[in-house]
Formats: structure tokens, sequence, C-alpha cells
């Protein structure tokens, strides 16, 4: 069996063991476990009681991973989430309390009702893995993957996330509500297993994740692929209702999405399919529209569509 062929097995078998977690939800699990092959942020903006944070604690113990959750609230501080160095009385120095961001999955949990400020103590972590304390950097454990969530409906105490912090998102996902028969199914597991809490197996460790990580650099790019990728990224700059288009952190959540999807397909090489398939979360938190737009939900989707429908689509061979 090959590298890819592997990576590809485990793949379907972490999402097979979260699905018997979380109901009818197998094309967000698929790209949630992309991202987390390609080494991405993502967001889930969504209403409450849709399995955000079961989605994340169940990921993380199919992968092995170490888990922690904040709940960002108006009062949270940046040092409550990097943590500080606090004076010891009986060694008579200080000493490092690592804070919750020390850990392979953090669920910033309504990362909106945090102030700017405190916003801002994930943007160091999330882009370089790291953390600055009294000047000294440190490293995060590796694997580190944010899955931050916020609600599309209540804005009321809340503080938008700034575009610098958007863009270190990869993806940007919504759940959905369950179709009628998916929700007689969750009750009918509830009330099989009698109890709230289902543990799930352990399919890797860390290390091996990050060995499948390793084998997205061997998946084939066309050069092709590569200028289709980028003319879909200069498409959202210049079209009239886009005040701010993707940045090139878009091109690259592309092509790391794009490895990713074909991984879990099995393949060694992208299709134009691959990239194709994550244009809507991949662009649509990146996208800042021009003023008279800003009232309107469905332009971002509008202006997503016309780019991949004007965009010519190279022909692999």
């Amino acid at each position: 069996m090959t590298e890819i062929a592997k990576v590809s097995e485990l793949s379907r078998q972490v999402i097979n063991e979260v699905e018997r977690a979380v109901v009818g939800k197998r094309d967000v699990l698929e790209t949630i476990m992309a991202a987390v092959l390609a080494g991405g942020h993502v967001l889930l903006e969504d209403y409450p009681g849709l399995g955000k944070t079961l989605i994340a604690r169940s990921f993380a113990s199919a992968l092995g991973l170490d888990f922690k959750r904040i709940q960002f609230t108006p009062d949270l501080l940046p040092g409550d989430i990097t943590g500080g160095y606090i004076f010891n009385r009986t060694k008579n120095k200080f000493e490092l309390r690592q804070g919750p961001v020390f850990t392979n999955i953090l669920l910033a949990d309504e990362i909106n009702r945090a102030s700017p400020k405190t916003q801002s103590a994930l943007l160091e972590a999330m882009q370089e893995g790291q953390v600055t304390m009294e000047g000294e950097s440190l490293k995060l454990p590796d694997p580190f993957l944010v899955l931050a969530t916020q609600n599309p409906i209540e804005y009321e105490g809340t503080f938008p996330l700034p575009e610098a912090q958007l863009d270190r998102f990869m993806l940007k996902l919504t759940v959905g509500y369950p179709s009628l028969e998916e929700e007689k199914e969750i009750l009918k597991r509830r009330r099989e297993r009698k109890q709230d809490e289902l543990t799930l197996r352990q399919i890797t460790k860390p290390a091996q994740l990050l060995d499948m990580r390793a084998a997205l650099e061997t998946v084939h790019v066309d050069s092709d692929l590569e200028g289709y990728i980028s003319a879909l990224v200069h498409a959202t700059r210049v079209d009239r209702r886009v005040a701010v288009g993707a940045s090139p952190r878009g091109s690259l959540a592309f092509l790391k999405m794009a490895r990713a999807h074909a991984v879990l397909a099995g393949r060694d090489y992208i299709l134009p399919d691959d990239v194709k398939h994550f244009a809507v979360p991949v662009l649509t938190h990146r996208l800042l529209l021009q003023p008279e737009y800003w009232m309107s939900q469905q332009i971002n989707g509008d202006v997503i569509r016309d780019v991949l429908r004007t965009t010519p689509v190279p022909v692999i061979k």
C-alpha cells in the first residue's frame, strides 16, 4: 500500500469514528479532516446546539490529540489564553503557568464575544505556532489546530473578528440542521446507549498525524492548476462588488486543501474539481465587500459563483 493510500485509509477511519458521535454531517467532517491534514484552522459559524463543540471533541478523541476549550466572554483577558509567569514564593522565582492555548486542538467557543485585545492573543499562535511572553517565544505543541465557533444571529455584545484574524482561518464552515431522519437517528442512538457521553476509539497519534501531513507534500500539482488557483484568487480582487479580495494566504489555502482532498480520494495528484470543491469555505470570509453591499447576505456567494463561472478551467492530461 502506498503512503497516500495509507493516509487516505487512516483518514477514512477517523471520519467513520467521528460519525459515531456526529450524525449525518459527512461532508462537513470530511472537510474538517482535510483541514486537519492541511494544517489549517477552521471557523464554524452556525446556530447553537448543532454539534460544533461535539465535532471538535470527537476529532480530538479519534486523532489522539490533547483538547482544551475556552469560552470567550467580554471579560476574558489575553493572559487567560496564553498563561503567564507566576511568582512562586516557595522557590522565590517566577514560573511559567501555561494557558489553555498550549494544546493540540483548541476550541475557541463564541470567539467574537471577546474583546479585540483578547482575540489578538491568538494571532501569533495561529500563524506561527508560538506565543510570546515577557519577550520569550514559546513553541506550542505540534500539531496545533484552532476550531473557533461564532453565532451568526446574536450580534449584541460581540466584537466582529478583524480581517487579519479571519484570514488566518483556512476555512469558514456551517454545520446546518440535521434532516428529519437524521434527527430521529440522533434520538435513537441516545436512547440505546443510555447516557450522554460516547467514548470514541483513538485511531492515530500526534506523531502519526504529522507523518500524514508530510505525505501531502508528495501530491503532484500541475503548473496549470497553480495558474488556475492564482486566477481564481485574482478575480476576487478585481470584482467591482469587492473592496478587498482574497490574499495570497487564500491561494495557499486552496493549494493545501486541494492536496488534502486528493489524498482523501486516494490520489497523488490534484484535479480542478479539488480546487473548486473548496471555493466557498476558502473565499467567503476573505472577501470584504463595497459598502453598498454590506446589508446583503448573498453577495459573497454570488461573487464566488461568478468567479468560478468566468475563470477558465485548465484541461489536465
